[in-house]
């Protein structure tokens, strides 16, 4: 009140000493000096780069129709920032070793972790990928291998054995370590003599996903000239889906939950069960007997009715330190749960005993790499318990595997 009536006046006050409006003014002429270089830059890289595309090799360019970019060196990279990556139309498939190919396949190896980009920047850069023919690589296979046989060695003890769990010896559980199973002579007979199957017999097998992926794929028939092929948990096979999923089935895991929830632990009716079986012709079947003492009884009861039957259908019991040994080799790849997905223990058995593995059925998303909404299983859309498995990362190992050429993950349709 006193300044006022006295007209007293701030020196400054029409004075911008580093104000909004010289901060603005230098902030657009720091602006306008960097869109001048970039335009310099981008100009010469232009250049350079058209003329190093008039060399490159016909078979590497003549069917790209997607947008494309190319970096400083001339190489070819498909469009980004907004402008569509995915290549809709293309005439063929690019070799494995083509430019274009190796370049789309470090797209995805430069994502070390899932949670470096969105889901939907993964799915384009996998679909983008789709237009290289998929090559097994020997060297990344074969040192693959290598670590999973000196963690896990599938040949000698994926399945509990006469051989490897001798009568008379105690057999420790997998999750209640503090069980111990005396192996009596009774549960001693349950076991085969050794193995039956051996490092690398089978050239090409097909593991078998129950993802939603698989619908209208129209892949039975791939899947079908298999020369092994693996199944999860009794998915149904009948007229209604073999089309897409195929018939032939050499090893089908039973989870112990679906005997009980199912079947009432099989301790009423038991043909139900029994013909259910019976769409898998003369498969084996393996359940994980070992994961705790709950799984026991359930487990020896498929084994008594199979007997009561007169079946000679082979059943099997996963070694429980096999599946320890398959849960810590995983971790370490990043695929940290409670338990590893029945789904990934057989992909883990198959690379040991087969010398080329495919995939299908698997995928861990609510959408297809298109983006378009998929149930979760091909035959309902019954979700999983949250929390027990991590699918996410491990379909994510699988893309990181396909990429290095060590398994093949068909998500697209059969020809």
């Amino acid at each position: 009140m006193l300044r006022r009536r006295m007209g007293y006046a701030d020196p400054s006050s029409g004075k911008d000493i580093l104000g909004n409006r010289s901060l603005c003014f230098i902030f657009i002429c720091a602006f306008g000096l960097v869109t001048l270089l970039q335009q310099i830059l981008y100009g010469k890289n232009y250049i350079k780069s058209a003329q190093q595309f008039s060399r490159l090799k016909g078979d590497e360019t003549g069917n790209w129709t997607g947008p494309v970019n190319f970096s400083d060196d001339g190489s070819l990279k498909p469009a980004r920032n907004g402008r569509k990556r995915y290549l809709e139309n293309y005439d063929g498939s690019y070799e494995y070793n083509s430019t274009a190919c190796r370049e789309l396949r470090q797209e995805i190896m430069d994502v070390k972790v899932l949670t470096m980009v969105k889901t939907s920047d993964l799915f384009e850069r996998w679909r983008n990928l789709q237009v290289c023919r998929w090559e097994q690589n020997k060297e990344e296979t074969s040192n693959f291998k290598m670590s999973l046989s000196r963690c896990c060695n599938a040949p000698s003890f994926l399945f509990t054995t006469k051989r490897n769990t001798p009568a008379g010896t105690k057999l420790r559980y997998e999750v209640d370590t503090s069980g111990i199973l005396p192996i009596t002579t009774e549960v001693f007979k349950m076991f085969p003599d050794d193995m039956p199957y051996s490092k690398s017999q089978y050239k090409k097998c097909a593991v078998i996903g129950n993802g939603g992926i698989i619908k209208n794929t129209k892949c039975g028939k791939e899947i079908d000239s298999a020369d092994f092929v693996f199944r999860c948990n009794i998915p149904p096979i009948n007229e209604k889906y073999s089309a897409d999923v195929g018939t032939k089935t050499d090893l089908v895991t039973i989870n112990p939950s679906i005997i009980t929830e199912r079947f009432q632990k099989l301790e009423k009716w038991r043909r139900p069960f029994y013909e259910v079986l019976q769409n898998y012709e003369n498969s084996s079947v393996v359940l994980p007997a070992f994961y705790n003492t709950r799984n026991t009884d359930v487990s020896f009861r498929v084994k008594y009715m199979l007997d009561d039957f007169d079946s000679q259908r082979g059943v099997f019991f996963f070694h429980p330190q096999y599946l320890l040994n398959v849960q810590r080799f995983w971790a370490v790849q990043g695929v940290r749960a409670k338990r590893v997905s029945s789904g990934l223990m057989l992909v883990t058995a198959a690379l040991e005993m087969c010398e080329e593995v495919h995939l299908y059925g698997f995928w861990a998303f609510p959408m297809n790499p298109s983006g378009i909404f998929i149930t979760h299983h091909y035959y309902d859309n019954v979700k999983p318990r949250p929390g027990f498995h991590a699918m996410p990362h491990e379909i994510f190992n699988f893309i990181h595997m396909h990429t290095r050429g060590i398994i093949n993950v068909h998500t697209g349709q059969c020809t």
